[in-house]
């Protein structure tokens, strides 16, 4: 009992617990879950890797089964369980999970669906090229520090000698404890030309590499969204890489039967099983949660991946592709975590960081390689200058070897004799006869020379870090020409995020907004094409006390800008607008905008983008006009925005959107009509809060009812006015040529009449000018209605004050001369006149979102 107690040792539990965690996590860190910076590999690879060298399974030597090669690194390096080391090894081999594989698998080696690989005892294995080229290359040269094995009956090497950035090449992927590891892989090429750059200039920034190395490239290809994530990971160590599939829309024929919409995806992101995501997305249609999928099977082949998705009929397919990146790991995230051992420590690491420690590291492996053929050089040398002694001394050295009495003398006799070394006499002992000839005497003398040039090299190399700068550029160049292939992720702009507009359809749609204040949004889609001077259809319930005072179309993801009498713009999504069918009011727009009761909304426009060279142009009741730059509308507060001073008694009537090339027809209530430059001559660019100048002469009664924009190709085209021609206002005569002659001006008159003009009727003028006449009038108390400029492709679509709209082609009104009063357009009710009219761009099933987006709508009020 006595003899128990004493071996007892009395231990604190919280200091054994702390200190055997972390001798334990340690182990995990340093000897399996992270890797070394320098060669980019975890043991478990870097043993399996020497082992098939040791083996001799070099590219150009026959396959071996992977249960040798596994028995080989069980045996000698890694004492833990084969699946371990197979998958191991399986990783190394799949072109899917590796950017530059390093094995060269024959058989079943997994999917990309997650199928297991085969038995090891079915598949085959040997060495890439790049795996000898770029990191086995030099190991006998002493270029590593070799260590013992498990239980010191074999060597292996500390790290391999890599000749490239591995790391950063293929990636790695690891947890240890309390910390992990997540880099992804990279371009050989694009990282040889960064590491080059580095060499030229050492204090290069990350900022700057990234115009070498411009992000991870996949094995899988995909696409990766926006740089700043890429610059995060790059800078910092720590991002998140959005990575997306690569899709396309396409029709897709069916024998018998309709043609269909298909989402075509041929790409996946980087580990992204596709097998799951087949299923996913059968799940997310089967519970509702996307529409407009009829069917999903997988086409992919041998020539590559390709998973067909049908679509509805009635289904618009960038909708339900965007759905699939936000609900589907069609695209997903790579969180970026670079973290690698440095001297057996882990350290997070940025770009220059990563390729700053490989170059330190081949500095050394070609100091060490420098170092060890130098030393046998010289050993050889040494030798050889033995042997030249004993050349120039030929008859003596044969009389003392004849008389020495065995060999030990015989060496012992020499080296007093010749003042020669033990190695040297040695040499000389073991040469053969016939080296004792002039021809071989001469190849010894040669031999020397190269090797006096060689050595005299390699110490130079030794001295000068310059030659030692060349010789990697030399073998990273030799690498990339043989090794380096294209980039297959591309990096698109944009960060990835999909919002509530990427999920919307962008449909084109009418909106509506009345006197007493009600808003609404219809499609455009509800209003067939109908011939002139029919009576059309109701576009909204309208009360007795009420008519409509503004009519827009335009898409789903434009902004739609309100701008009040106060001169204050308001802005909305137009996606954001309730859709009402035709029969409903309309929702109060004070619920939506934070305008007073007194305030009132006077012109509406849609807007797609917010560009630097196109303008706003703002016309006020009292003809007061201003262009200002629309990117200085870009971010409307959610109380509104000063969008143009206004004298007392003044208001803000119409805006449009035109470039400084455009020209702009302004029309009056009574016909006339003024046509005027938009460049800085007659209108120079104003700030926001800016009044803005004269635009129109009205005769007395007269008011401005509408403005439109001429495009800058059809101005040029347009001759000046003399002064005669505007004082006796003459009609040019219309002929066939001028007919034809594109874009034209819309004239609608509130008793229902319209025609068409060409706009080089309206010669062009300086501002502030009475203009030209632009219709006759039939009826005493008619008044012109609305001016739009429009073109061959348009339809219109006009409403009336009681909300009956009609929709039709342009083409289908006449084209008169400025002094013909027009045709029929659209029948009214004997207490009705005509509103408004708004133009609708021309549109088609195989029009795209974006092509619609760039679309630009107009509006009357």
């Amino acid at each position: 009992m006595t003899s128990i107690q004493e071996r007892i040792v009395p231990t604190n539990l919280t200091n054994e617990m702390s200190n055997s965690y972390l001798e334990y996590a340690m182990s995990v860190i340093v000897g399996r879950a992270l890797p070394d910076a320098r060669d980019g590999l975890k043991p478990v690879h870097r043993r399996i890797l020497y082992a098939m060298y040791e083996l001799g399974l070099t590219p150009e030597r026959p396959f071996r089964k992977c249960a040798r090669v596994v028995g080989e690194v069980l045996g000698k390096y890694h004492p833990h369980g084969d699946t371990a080391v197979y998958d191991a090894l399986v990783r190394m081999a799949q072109d899917f999970s590796m950017r530059d594989p390093l094995i060269n698998g024959h058989g079943n080696f997994g999917s990309v669906d997650n199928d297991p690989p085969a038995a090891m005892r079915y598949t085959e294995c040997r060495l890439q090229s790049l795996a000898t080229n770029g990191l086995l290359r030099d190991i006998e040269a002493e270029t590593v520090d070799f260590i013992d094995n498990f239980d010191g009956s074999q060597q292996e090497p500390v790290v391999l000698p890599a000749r490239v950035p591995q790391l950063l090449l293929n990636g790695a992927t690891g947890i240890a404890v309390g910390m992990a590891t997540n880099i992804p892989p990279h371009n050989l090429g694009e990282l040889i030309d960064g590491t080059i750059a580095m060499i030229h200039n050492p204090e290069i920034t990350d900022i700057e590499l990234m115009q070498y190395i411009p992000g991870p490239d996949f094995p899988t290809g995909a696409q990766i969204l926006g740089r700043q994530g890429i610059k995060e990971a790059y800078t910092t160590g720590r991002g998140s890489v959005t990575m997306r599939g690569v899709a396309s829309i396409e029709t897709i024929s069916q024998r018998g039967r309709q043609d269909k919409e298909a989402i075509i995806v041929t790409e996946l992101p980087y580990q992204t099983n596709k097998a799951s995501l087949i299923e996913k997305i059968a799940e997310l249609v089967n519970d509702k949660k996307i529409d407009g999928i009829s069917d999903i099977r997988d086409e992919s082949d041998r020539n590559g991946m390709r998973i067909v998705i049908e679509l509805k009929r009635d289904a618009y397919a960038r909708v339900v592709l965007n759905n699939l990146y936000k609900q589907t790991t069609i695209q997903s995230n790579f969180g970026c975590n670079m973290l690698a051992l440095v001297g057996n420590e882990p350290q997070l690491l940025t770009l220059r960081k990563f390729l700053q420690v490989f170059l330190n590291f081949r500095v050394e492996a070609i100091t060490r390689r420098t170092q060890y053929r130098l030393r046998k050089a010289e050993e050889r040398d040494h030798i050889l200058q033995g042997l030249l002694i004993a050349l120039g001394n030929l008859d003596a050295v044969i009389r003392l070897i004849r008389g020495a009495a065995d060999t030990a003398s015989a060496k012992q006799e020499l080296v007093d004799d010749l003042s020669l070394s033990e190695f040297q006499a040695d040499a000389i002992l073991q040469m053969q006869l016939r080296r004792l000839t002039a021809l071989e005497a001469e190849k010894i003398e040669a031999e020397h020379q190269d090797l006096l040039t060689q050595i005299t090299d390699l110490r130079d190399i030794l001295e000068r870090r310059e030659r030692i700068d060349a010789i990697i550029e030399e073998e990273l160049t030799e690498i990339k020409n043989i090794h380096a292939t294209p980039r297959r992720t591309e990096i698109i702009q944009g960060d990835g995020d999909l919002v509530d507009i990427d999920l919307i359809a962008n449909e084109q749609v009418a909106i509506i907004l009345t006197e007493q204040g009600y808003l609404k949004k219809m499609l455009v889609s509800t209003f067939e094409a109908q011939n002139r001077a029919t009576r059309g259809k109701a576009g909204a319930k309208i009360k007795d006390d009420d008519e409509v005072q503004h009519f827009l179309t335009g898409c789903e993801h434009d902004t739609i800008l309100f701008f009040s009498d106060r001169g204050v713009v308001y802005a909305l999504n137009a996606y954001q607008i309730p859709s009402s069918s035709r029969n409903a009011r309309g929702m109060p727009i004070i619920q939506m905008l934070p305008i007073s009761s007194e305030e009132k909304i006077t012109s509406i426009l849609a807007v797609s983008e917010f560009t630097d060279h196109e303008y706003l142009v703002m016309l006020t009741r009292n003809g007061f006009i201003k262009k200002t730059a629309l990117s200085a509308f870009g971010n409307i507060r959610s109380n509104g925005l000063i969008a143009i001073s206004l004298a007392e008694g003044d208001e803000l009537r119409w805006v449009r959107l035109a470039t400084a090339d455009d020209s702009i027809l302004i029309g009056s209530r009574r016909g006339m009509a003024i046509h005027f430059h938009a460049d800085n001559d007659q209108l120079r660019p104003l700030s926001r809060t800016a009044k803005g100048v004269k635009s129109m002469k009205l005769r007395k009664g007269d008011q401005l009812i509408s403005m439109d924009i001429i495009p800058s190709q059809v101005v040029a085209t347009i001759g000046e006015a003399d002064e005669n021609e505007l004082d006796n206002d003459v009609d040019e005569e219309l002929t066939n040529d001028t007919a034809k002659d594109a874009p034209w001006a819309l004239a609608v008159t509130t008793s229902g009449y319209g025609k068409r003009v060409p706009v080089s009727q309206f010669r062009l003028q300086r501002r502030a000018g009475l203009g030209l006449k632009a219709i006759r009038f039939r009826k005493s108390n008619e008044e012109l209605a609305a001016l739009h400029i429009v073109n061959p492709d348009d339809e219109f679509m006009i409403i009336t004050a009681r909300g009956i709209i009609i929709r039709c082609d342009v083409n289908a009104v006449s084209l008169q001369s400025r002094n013909a009063s027009g045709v029929r357009v659209q029948k009214l009710d004997d207490d009705d006149a005509i509103a408004a009219v708004a133009l609708v761009p021309p549109s088609s099933e195989e029009t795209s979102e974006e092509a619609m987006e760039n679309e630009e709508s107009t509006m009357e009020s």
